[in-house]
């Protein structure tokens, strides 16, 4: 489980056994988590952010996307 950024207590993440999946990233803070597709950031699945909270980690996700994708294809070819 590769852990790719930190920043203001979010952990952005991919599991190593998910290669057959579009490129996407899980982010946590606390018990709360999110998937987001790195392609379209649309959410794949969510569980204990508030909505403003998604929106703010979609920007943050937007903002670091060129790196989140590289990081992907290096682990994944």
């Amino acid at each position: 489980m590769p852990t790719l950024l930190r920043l203001n207590g979010f952990r952005f993440y991919f599991y190593s056994h998910e290669p057959n999946e579009p490129p996407h990233v899980h982010i946590d803070r606390g018990e709360a988590t999110i998937k987001i597709w790195l392609g379209s950031l649309e959410v794949a699945k969510s569980r204990g952010f508030r909505a403003h909270e998604i929106s703010g980690i979609i920007a943050t996700t937007a903002e670091h996307r060129a790196m989140l994708m590289e990081k992907w294809h290096e682990y994944f070819g």
